[in-house]
């Protein structure tokens, strides 16, 4: 068995495993006009717009393949529909991190302004442009696809399925997307970055399987939002009367899972509001 150290801070480490210098980054402004005067913010925005687009155009397509096989042995499953889901995330996440941080969801991007990681202006242009890549990414599914989306019996819509109250569904979806914002937190949080330096590069993998399990707890419930571009997206070209009264959900679930977990990793496990204590009671 392995040794292990354990620091001042509580940081455990195996025997003879030194880490690496560290220096917390500073949060980023709440408000930051200069943004607006960067190429870099404009580059991320398009970005998130283009990943929620693809992102949306891949699941919404695999959902509405799903749902014109009669024949159940012939439909890829729920298994299929959640790896769909789990595995463009893992594949978008990728390849817009270091471009715009790959947030690819309005919940992601809430819990990170929660802690101070983008300005406001970032959040909000980040939200704006993954909505706006979301309704564009379902109609090009309903171009493609027409006769099979117009036929299909929720065109990739989340609504409560029978059954399951609006109170069972906000559960789920609270969960859901504390699961995945937790997450999130965890595989990019920049103390780890300072002890193991494989971590940036296997962020996109927790991240995208995290989308994978909560998919299989919950599409039966919602079909699983826990991204509210994602239930926009699909609403807006839908545009059932059943869907707007579920809508909702796919918005308070999400943004209060996000506080969750932005409040349980950044003053629970990393204790900064405890740490902020201790540095003014020393003064």
């Amino acid at each position: 068995m392995s040794k292990e150290e354990v620091t001042e801070e509580g940081e455990v480490f195996s025997h003879g495993q030194q880490p690496r210098d560290y220096s917390e980054p500073a949060p980023a402004p709440l408000f930051d006009a200069g943004e607006l005067s960067l190429w870099s913010f404009y580059r991320a925005v398009i970005a998130e717009f283009i990943a929620s687009l693809l992102f949306l155009y891949i699941t919404v397509a695999t959902v509405i393949g799903y749902q014109k096989e009669s024949n159940p042995c012939d439909t890829i499953g729920v298994l299929g529909i959640a790896w769909s889901f789990g595995g463009m995330i893992f594949i978008l996440v990728y390849s817009t991190a270091g471009i715009s941080g790959g947030h690819i969801n309005p919940a992601v991007t809430f819990g990170l302004f929660l802690a101070r990681k983008v300005s406001l202006v970032r959040a909000v242009a980040y939200i704006v442009a993954q909505c706006l890549g979301a309704v564009c990414g379902v109609g090009l599914v309903k171009g493609v696809m027409k006769h099979y989306y117009e036929s299909s019996p929720g065109g990739g819509a989340n609504t409560v399925a029978a059954g399951y109250s609006n109170g069972t569904a906000l559960g789920a979806e609270i969960i859901g997307t504390f699961v995945l914002v937790y997450t999130v937190f965890s595989a990019t949080d920049p103390k780890r970055n300072a002890r193991d330096s494989h971590v940036p590069v296997l962020a996109p993998l927790p991240i995208g399987f995290a989308v994978f399990v909560v998919h299989l707890a919950t599409i039966p419930m919602t079909g699983t939002g826990i991204n509210p571009a994602r239930s926009l997206g699909a609403a807006v070209i839908f545009d059932n009367h059943n869907v707007w009264d579920d809508q909702w959900i796919f918005w308070v679930g999400p943004l209060v899972g996000a506080l969750a977990a932005a409040i349980y990793h950044e003053h629970i496990l990393r204790a900064a509001a405890i740490k902020a204590l201790g540095s003014f009671i020393a003064r």
